[in-house]
């Protein structure tokens, strides 16, 4: 299979293009000298050879950021999205496109509802949650519209080795090490009385192969582990690993607008349709993240 990556430079598409060429894929990177908003720079790469796959992972990935800039959030989220479909359209063969949106669409969903299954409503409450449902409706559009074959997943929180600052795995790992080493006294934090459903990024480009190769085109798949953690476990967990145990304060500036209490996904449709299910333990992701700022 000839598949492109959008994104490739990210932290998830590293992984993504080892995965598919051990695969046995002929795999091209779209790095980020190509703007995903430039319509022409996208049809001339896509015209460029008969690619079979495209994984589109090129996004602003960050909630906390899409407070500070949800126009340029949405511009390279959704209008992004809307260029690459677009150009894909206009194609002799169209590729399959597998558009990787995100758990933050489900919105603040009661207890009830957990684990989150695909048919639950969305309901953004951030401009990236917003930006990503947004590239989901152009991407089923394209589907229904005009046939081109679109996969929809929504990611749940993710990490692992390669993980930039930003993200709440890497940003604690990072000052657990530092405190290991003596070089800082305390911890700065967010809320950490918020539970996510964590995979490793290691188990989500196995799930985004899979679903390119065997996801009903219009469908929409979780990618997810089915559990949630609380975040002030992961802290300890990584303090505990690292041999250290220094005191932990919420800083204000990196608390969100609007945060969901609990987030955990249903991954029954995927693991049907595929098999698909986690398989490197989450004491595995941590230990892996910080052993890279261990070094």
């Amino acid at each position: 299979m000839r598949a492109l990556v959008t994104g490739s430079n990210g932290f998830v598409g590293p992984w993504l293009l080892a995965h598919l060429r051990e695969s046995g894929d002929d795999v091209l990177g779209l790095t980020e000298t190509t703007d995903i908003t430039d319509p022409a720079a996208l049809q001339d790469v896509l015209a460029s050879a008969a690619f079979d796959a495209v994984y589109h992972l090129a996004a602003q990935s960050s909630v906390r950021l899409s407070w500070d800039d949800p126009v340029g959030t949405f511009t390279v989220n959704a209008v992004g999205t809307l260029n690459l479909c677009s150009a894909a359209i206009k194609l002799d063969r169209p590729p399959r496109v597998l558009i990787i949106s995100s758990a933050e669409v489900y919105g603040k969903v009661p207890a009830s509802a957990m684990p989150v299954g695909e048919d639950q409503p969305l309901a953004p409450v951030t401009p990236y949650a917003a930006s990503k449902a947004s590239a989901e409706m152009i991407g089923l559009q394209a589907w229904l519209g005009r046939g081109l074959e679109v996969v929809r997943t929504r990611a749940f929180n993710h990490t692992g080795p390669g993980q930039g600052p930003g993200f709440v795995v890497p940003d604690l790992a990072v000052q657990v090490a530092r405190a290991a080493q003596g070089k800082i006294d305390r911890i700065a934090t967010g809320n950490l009385e918020v539970s996510r459903d964590m995979t490793d990024v290691r188990d989500v480009v196995r799930a985004y192969r899979l679903l390119m190769v065997h996801g009903e085109p219009g469908g929409v798949y979780n990618v997810c582990s089915g559990e949630a953690v609380l975040i002030s476990d992961v802290l300890r967990r990584l303090m505990e690993l690292a041999g250290t145990d220094v005191p932990v304060w919420v800083d204000p500036a990196r608390a969100r607008p609007a945060d969901v209490a609990v987030v955990s996904g249903d991954p029954h449709r995927i693991h049907a349709l595929t098999g698909w299910g986690p398989e490197v333990p989450l004491d595995r992701t941590l230990a892996d993240v910080l052993a890279r700022f261990e070094q």
